[in-house]
This record gives structure tokens, C-alpha cells and sequence, in this order.
């Protein structure tokens, strides 16, 4: 990836027609990838495998292009051979679909599963062995089509999720950083296999090589919040500070105190002189989260910084240069911005819903087990082989099922408090799993409703752990959480 200088000018200066001329690249250079693999065929994304929870992740592709007169096989062991028809396990990683070596489950039939493409993008599933098929949780006797979103489970051995891939992923030249271990997060916490999560990669690489504000778009719970840490910790910026704020928490009288800071005893007696957090981010980065909750007075306050990068302190004649990058983040739509704010906003970085990648669920749900447990020692004895929270959880399969299967509002974020909630009652009920749990969908209460005791309830139960308690507490963020505190003065 090439090094970039800082500008002379700051970053904010605006052309509008270089403007024109980054965007366009931006799109056209990641459209251009993923052209040259745009066919895609309906494939069978392993979701969980009881005896061999490496695979999760790995697909079978089922090319209409190429399927043998009789379809395709599937089953245990026997390494497919040219024109035999049997269907390998690939795993896609971006231009190369690596093969993977049989399965070694030995309770599967070596011919268990005949797949045929159908019209419509859809699969017709044929059982040939002697595992039960279940569609959705409903046992097939014979044969059924399935398409897009459908849960194929061979009892007690495999399951899968049925998703539209290429053929093959396009080839996106990434930083090693963006290029985990399969089906392990990346050097920024995020994680996932699916054509998404490597167009996000795309976007990220893309993004921190080029000096220029940013704004990052996505539902709440998606984890803007790591995207913002990846194009900070790819940058020339990454040796100097990343400044983040929830633009939400800027008081309006105070706003310009807070992004530009004060000179000593003003604008009240007793005031500490501060540099603001334009200063404080000084040739790093500045991170303000859900910048589309400032009003569009607000928001203008930006503008003249992100233009020249000039300011000024509140009581100070002298005007400042702010050498900065911009990141913001927002879940409302565009036209939302003060237009002029959105187009000092040059490069957009668009975070997945979990919805649209439902496939990763499977890669996730350990994933997010691994992270609670690591600080957990109860967890990490029951659903841990050893109590190595770094291995594999056990984790049943009707959970994985239950949880592939709904949809999440709040992404992620629903996600995380889902398990929580099976983890209690796999806890109670004396599970060495973590098994199926009737899951409600997790909501996010309004604060005001939250009593002081419940507050100091979930603090206890956290350890006093604040990313903790706000999701035990159904809050949107953890900001609002610290909001609490402040107000009921908790210590």
C-alpha cells in the first residue's frame, strides 16, 4: 500500500472536482473487483459442526456451470476426484477458493447429501445416507428445494445456511492486518468470511491510504466504532492520537469550548485552560460518532476547520492550525447532514447490517463467547474444553439454528445480548453448552426509565465493568450509561 504525506494545506481544503474525482474512484475501483467475479451461484455455508468446529465458515459451491449429469455429492471422507461429481468444502478468501481436506465426521453417510441446482436460485436436496435432513428444523424424508436463507442441518454432524456467493471473491490487495486467520477477527476486533465483510475490508484499505475526511454509515450496533479504529490504525496518522467523542454527548451552549477549547478563566472564572478536541487530535485523527444527532447550527460549527484546518480557542485572538483527519459516524441517512458538512465528508465507508450477512453469525456466536469468557472463569470452566477460553465453545446446535434464523434490529450489538441470555440459562439449568433459550429480541430502553437500584444492579453484576453493564441494561451505548452514572452519583 503506498505511504501518504501530509498536504500543505490540511486535508479539508475543498475542490469539487477533485471531490468528484476521489469518490468516483472510490466506487469505481471496488466495483471494478468485484466485476471480475460478479457470477453468483447459491451455495452452503457451514454454520456449525459439532466434531469439527474449524469448519464453520467453509462453503459448498454448487456451480450450475459445471454440475455433473447426475448432481452433485456430498458426504464424509473420499477426496473428490475430477468428474466424480463429489462436492468439496472451499474456503473463499479473496481471489482463491482454497479446498479443504474431507470431512472426517464418522457418523455421515460418504454419500449422504445429492445436490442439483433449480430455477430460481434454489437447491434441490435429495437425502441419499443415513444422517436425518432437517430443513428449517423440520425433518425431510426424501427431497426439498431450498433457497436463499434456509437451514440445512444434517442431525447432530453439520449445519449450513443457504447464501448467494461468486463464484469466487475478488481479489482486494489488503494489509495483513485486514487479512486474518480464517474465520478469526482481523487486527481491529472485526470479523467474518462473507462477500460483506471483505467489501468492508476493501473499503477500509482504500479509505486509510488517503489523506481525506470520512464518514462511516451504518445501522446502530454494527461496530463503526472499530471501522474508525481500522482507517486511524492503517493511516500515516496511526502513531499519533485517535480522539473519539459520541457527538451526541456536546453540550450546545459548550459545543465550542468543547471542539476548539478555552483559554484559562474563560468564558467563566475558574474555567482550566483546554485545548479542545481538534487540539487534542493533532495530526491524528478525530473521531465523532453519531455526528448526524448535532443539529445542522451545530454541525456548522465544523466547517471552517474541516475547510483549512483554522481555528480559534474561546478567549483567544490568535487563529490555530489544526493539522486533523475527521472520522465521522452516522446512522441516519445522508440527507440528514447539513449538506455542506456532508460533502467536506469525501470518502464513505458503508458497514454491513447483520442481516445482510447472515452467514458470519456462525463465525460470531464463538467468537463473541471467547470475549466474555476471557474475563469470566466460570464461562471459560463450563462451555470450554479445559477452560481455554481460546479454543472452541460448545455450543449446541439448536442455538446456533435459533440464532441464524432471527433477525437482528440491533445487529451485533442484539447478537451479544442474545447469548448473554442463553448463557445465564445454560448456567441455571447446569448445561456444559450453551443451548437453546426462547430469545426475545434484545430492545433498547430510554434511560429515563432506569431507577438508580437497577443502575448499581447491573454495575454489581458487571464487576463494575461498564461495557458490560450498558448491555445488561438494554442501553444504546455505553454513553449513555456514563450519562447515568454522572446523574445519580454513583461512585
Amino acid at each position: 500500500m503506498e505511504e501518504l504525506g501530509y498536504p500543505s494545506r490540511g486535508i479539508g481544503h475543498v475542490d469539487s472536482a477533485r471531490h468528484s474525482m476521489d469518490t468516483l474512484t472510490t466506487h469505481s475501483s471496488l466495483a471494478a473487483a468485484g466485476h471480475r467475479s460478479s457470477r453468483e451461484i447459491c451455495a452452503l455455508v457451514v454454520i456449525w459442526c459439532g466434531e469439527q468446529p474449524d469448519r464453520v465458515g467453509e462453503v459448498l459451491l454448487p456451480d450450475p456451470e459445471r454440475e455433473p449429469d447426475e448432481g452433485w455429492v456430498f458426504g464424509r471422507g473420499g477426496s473428490p476426484r475430477q468428474g466424480d461429481g463429489r462436492l468439496a468444502l472451499v474456503r473463499q478468501r479473496c481471489g482463491a477458493n482454497q479446498p479443504r481436506e474431507p470431512l472426517a465426521l464418522p457418523r455421515l453417510s460418504e454419500n449422504q447429501l445429492r445436490i442439483r441446482c433449480a430455477e430460481g436460485s434454489a437447491l434441490q436436496l435429495s437425502n441419499l445416507g443415513r444422517r436425518t435432513l432437517l430443513i428449517n428444523g423440520v425433518e425431510v424424508k426424501r427431497s426439498r428445494k431450498v433457497s436463499e436463507a434456509d437451514i440445512v442441518e444434517l442431525r447432530g454432524q453439520i449445519m449450513f445456511v443457504v447464501a448467494r456467493r461468486p463464484v469466487e471473491l475478488p481479489a482486494l490487495e489488503l494489509p495483513t492486518e485486514l487479512s486474518p486467520a480464517f474465520g478469526r477477527p482481523d487486527a481491529f476486533g472485526m470479523l467474518g468470511e462473507s462477500p460483506p465483510a471483505w467489501m468492508l475490508r476493501g473499503q477500509l484499505a482504500f479509505a486509510a491510504q488517503r489523506d481525506v475526511h470520512v464518514l462511516i454509515q451504518g445501522p446502530s450496533g454494527v461496530g463503526k466504532e472499530l471501522v474508525a479504529q481500522a482507517i486511524h490504525g492503517l493511516s500515516a496518522r496511526a502513531q499519533h492520537p485517535l480522539v473519539a467523542r459520541n457527538a451526541a454527548t456536546l453540550p450546545d451552549a459548550l459545543i465550542d469550548a468543547e471542539l476548539f477549547g478555552n483559554l484559562r478563566d474563560y468564558p467563566n472564572p475558574g474555567m482550566p485552560e483546554r485545548p479542545g478536541l481538534i487540539g487534542a487530535a493533532a495530526k491524528g485523527s478525530l473521531m465523532l460518532d453519531e455526528i448526524g444527532e448535532l443539529s445542522h447550527d451545530l454541525q456548522a460549527h465544523l466547517l471552517r476547520v474541516l475547510d483549512d484546518g483554522e481555528y480559534q480557542r474561546l478567549g483567544e485572538a490568535v487563529t490555530r492550525k489544526a493539522d486533523l483527519r475527521l472520522i465521522a459516524a452516522t446512522n441516519r441517512p445522508l440527507t440528514e447532514l447539513k449538506h455542506d458538512l456532508a460533502a467536506r465528508l469525501r470518502l464513505r465507508v458503508a458497514v454491513p447490517a447483520l442481516d445482510s450477512r447472515r452467514e458470519d453469525i456462525g463465525l460470531l456466536i464463538p467468537h463473541l463467547i471467547r470475549r466474555m469468557a476471557v474475563e469470566d472463569h466460570l464461562l471459560s470452566r463450563r462451555f470450554f474444553v479445559d477452560g481455554d477460553p481460546s479454543g472452541h465453545p460448545r455450543v449446541g446446535s439448536a442455538l446456533v439454528r435459533a440464532l441464524v434464523s432471527r433477525s437482528y434490529p440491533a445487529n451485533v450489538r442484539e447478537l451479544d445480548g442474545a447469548l448473554w441470555s442463553a448463557m445465564m440459562h445454560s448456567v441455571v439449568s447446569g448445561h456444559d453448552e450453551v443451548r437453546h433459550v426462547e430469545l426475545e429480541p434484545v430492545s433498547e430502553v430510554e434511560p429515563s426509565a432506569l431507577s438508580r437500584e437497577q443502575i448499581e444492579l447491573a454495575l454489581s453484576h458487571a464487576d463494575g465493568v461498564q461495557d458490560r453493564a450498558w448491555r445488561l441494561l438494554g442501553l444504546r451505548n455505553r454513553y449513555q450509561l456514563i450519562r447515568l452514572v454522572k446523574k445519580h452519583g454513583i461512585a
